[in-house]
């Protein structure tokens, strides 16, 4: 129940602190799932958000916008279609961005609206404006119109989240150069586009718009990029890329950024230059941290504005404070974003949390999708596992045929010792959903036996899985009786 506290001698709105069990600030994924939890245990919860509707960077400019801009595109330009009709083929001739932004609104509207309702099932309560630590266990929420009103708890659960790394030699003008949050407002859809950063927005953004045959250049300072993917599996994506004409500049650092009378010049550390029609500068985020406060509480933030926890509990170094989601840094995924702010509600009201399995997936929307469970090839080897994998081409599928598929695999490791499945790595259509039939095998502690001995519905892409495993099954010693 709701308890109200008065400060001072006068109830007034400037003195006056409503007390909750939970506050949360931000309501993404993390704070979104923390809120509902601590309310089912029958806490007291408010959720506090800057923006105008709740849904935090997930709906508005993060997670929900890119992915829906991506289904737009490839449905829009028949990208799914020109294995068929070729690679002139269109559903809509001269696309704009108007025809991009209009499924993109609707989508996020729904959300909007389905969290809002569940936050009032749960009976959460919302107040839209920007937290500050006054104290240790006290907010002060400045609204757009400057009104303030203070709020007090005992818990806390800070998720809010991240926004773009501006460097000051970037002139962002949000028209010509651009960082991730301002893509979304695109006025036009450009000729040809150069993308700072390869890293896993920088990636999905580059290949949605080369999707739409904008000729891309990537920018990179590393010699690889995604490092945390299977090699041979970036192999084969960076192989596709190259066939679709997008240029990988690997080891190449941008040090200059140009306004030009028409598009802009990126100047490289070894002097060479790229003229675009627009940057879009994707290396890397910060935490939101820098205005809400947290000197007051005693916390630290680290160059990026993240926030240290415990990996368990996801509870900072003042106790009654918890933090989770991207502002904690890696893995900064939607997905366990949610389960961390589970866990954190969980342990601040000494109830027990289930934890997740050891193993859970990546999924990265680039065009085409890349999706990753449990170990690399290279983590096999470093940890010494004698292991043997197994291949599937996704055109070796009736299902891909019937599509017309003709890229994407999947590649399966499996102990030689235990015959135990250790990763399951996929580049292609449909690579974010089947990689659930591999997370569900690998976290049962499942063998090679279960995909070779088990019927898939046909024709599907999940046949891939069968014939992986018995191309791995056919070099494997045979097990002794």
């Amino acid at each position: 129940m709701l308890r109200v506290h008065y400060h001072g001698q006068s109830p007034g709105v400037e003195n006056m602190s409503q007390h909750f069990d939970f506050i949360v600030i931000g309501s993404g994924p993390a704070g979104r799932r923390a809120a509902i939890q601590a309310a089912k245990i029958d806490k007291s919860v408010l959720v506090v958000d800057k923006g105008r509707r709740v849904g935090g960077v997930s709906v508005h400019t993060g997670t929900i916008p890119s992915k829906t801009l991506r289904e737009t595109v490839l449905n829009l330009s028949g990208w799914r279609e020109r294995g068929f009709y070729g690679r002139a083929y269109r559903v809509k001739e001269n696309l704009t961005a108007k025809d991009l932004l209009n499924r993109l609104h609707i989508t996020l509207n729904h959300e909007v609206e389905v969290l809002e309702h569940q936050f009032n099932r749960n009976r959460v309560q919302t107040v839209h404006g920007t937290a500050c630590f006054v104290a240790p266990n006290t907010i002060e929420v400045t609204s757009e119109d400057g009104e303030m009103s203070q709020y007090s708890a005992d818990k806390f659960l800070l998720a809010v989240g991240t926004k773009p790394f501006r460097p000051d030699y970037i002139p962002f003008d949000g028209e010509v150069i651009l960082d991730s949050d301002q893509i979304l407002e695109l006025p036009s859809i450009p000729k040809s586009m150069v993308v700072i950063g390869a890293g896993v927005i920088g990636i999905e953004y580059a290949t949605i718009f080369s999707a739409l045959d904008v000729a891309v250049t990537v920018i990179e300072p590393r010699s690889t990029f995604l490092d945390f993917i299977d090699r041979e599996l970036i192999d084969v994506f960076t192989n596709l890329l190259r066939d679709r004409g997008v240029l990988m500049r690997l080891g190449a650092k941008a040090v200059e950024v140009h306004r030009r009378e028409h598009g802009a010049e990126v100047v490289l550390e070894d002097g060479r230059t790229v003229r675009t029609d627009l940057v879009l500068f994707a290396a890397g985020r910060m935490g939101t941290t820098d205005s809400i406060g947290l000197d007051k509480c005693g916390i630290e933030v680290d160059h990026r504005g993240r926030i240290s926890t415990d990996p368990q509990t996801f509870q900072c170094d003042v106790p009654h404070i918890y933090a989770a989601g991207d502002v904690i840094g890696f893995p900064s995924l939607a997905s366990t974003s949610m389960e961390q702010g589970r866990i954190a509600a969980c342990h601040a009201f000494g109830h027990n949390a289930h934890k997740p399995p050891e193993y859970f997936p990546y999924g990265i929307y680039s065009v085409p999708e890349i999706s990753t469970i449990g170990l690399t090839e290279e983590e096999v080897k470093e940890r010494g596992i004698p292991y043997e994998s197994g291949i599937a081409r996704f055109r070796e599928t009736s299902r891909g045929q019937i599509l017309g598929i003709d890229t994407g695999m999947m590649k399966m490791l499996f102990s030689l010792k235990t015959r135990r499945l250790l990763g399951v790595h996929i580049v292609g259509e449909g690579a974010t959903e089947l990689i659930h039939i591999g997370q569900a095998v690998l976290n049962l502690h499942g063998s090679l036996e279960y995909f070779v001995e088990n019927t898939f519905n046909y024709p599907t892409l999940a046949e891939a899985y069968k014939i992986a495993a018995l191309d791995a099954w056919n070099r494997m010693p045979t097990m002794a009786s």
